[in-house]
C-alpha cells in the first residue's frame, strides 16, 4: 500500500484526514508516526504559501508524497485576523480557551452581521520531481458569544454555523468531516490525489 505523509504532529488534525481521505487506498501517516521531528519556518504571505513550504519541506526530507494543509479563522470585524497566524496568535503556547475568550472579548459591541467570520483551509501536495499543487476550502459562519461543544479543537467551540444552529464543536465528527474547509480543500485535491498515487 503506498504511503501519504500528512506533515502535522496534531492528532486532531490526523484523524480528520484520514476520516475525510478514508476511502482513498493507502496508509496516510504523520510526522510522529514516521518519527520526524523538523522545525519549519512558516514565513509565507498566504495560507497557500504555508502549506507549499510545508510540503514540500517533508518531501525534500523524505522522496515521499506529501500533502500538507495551512488553515485559520478570519474574523471580518478584527481585519480578518488572526488568520494566517491563527496558531501562534497570543503566542504558541496560549491555549485556544484563551485565545477563544480574547476574540469574544474584543466583539463585545459586535451585533449580527459584523461578527462574520470564516474558516480557511489550503491544502499543498508535494511529489518528487513535480510541481506543488495547492487547493483551497472555506467555510463561512460568525463569531458565538460563547465556548460552545467539546467535539472540535482550536476555535471550533466559537465559530457559530447559523445553517446548522450551533459551533462546529458541537457538529458530530461524520458531519464536520463532511463540511468542513479542510473538508472541502482536500475533496478538491482527491483526484488528484488519486492520479499521483496509482501513477
Amino acid at each position: 500500500m503506498k504511503k501519504l505523509i500528512f506533515a502535522t504532529t496534531n492528532e486532531g488534525k490526523v484523524a480528520e484526514v484520514k476520516s475525510i481521505l478514508k476511502d482513498l487506498d493507502c496508509d496516510i501517516v504523520s510526522l510522529k508516526d514516521i518519527d520526524l521531528d523538523v522545525d519549519i519556518v512558516e514565513d509565507g504571505n498566504t495560507f497557500e504559501e504555508n502549506a507549499i513550504i510545508k510540503a514540500k519541506t517533508i518531501m525534500e526530507l523524505t522522496n515521499e508524497i506529501v500533502l500538507a494543509d495551512d488553515s485559520g479563522l478570519e474574523v471580518d470585524y478584527l481585519n480578518q485576523s488572526p488568520g494566517i497566524y491563527s496558531a501562534r496568535f497570543l503566542g504558541e503556547d496560549t491555549s485556544y480557551t484563551v485565545k477563544n475568550q480574547y476574540i469574544i472579548d474584543k466583539l463585545a459591541d459586535a451585533k449580527g452581521e459584523e461578527r462574520s467570520a470564516r474558516f480557511i483551509c489550503a491544502v499543498a501536495m508535494a511529489c518528487p520531481g513535480e510541481e506543488t499543487i495547492t487547493t483551497r476550502g472555506t467555510i463561512e459562519g460568525f463569531i458565538g458569544y460563547e465556548e460552545k461543544g467539546e467535539n472540535g479543537f482550536g476555535y471550533d467551540p466559537i465559530f457559530y454555523l447559523p445553517e446548522y444552529n450551533c459551533t462546529t464543536a458541537e457538529l458530530s465528527t461524520k458531519k464536520k468531516n463532511e463540511i468542513s474547509h479542510r473538508a472541502r480543500a482536500l475533496k478538491a485535491m482527491k483526484e488528484t490525489i488519486i492520479s499521483k498515487l496509482t501513477k
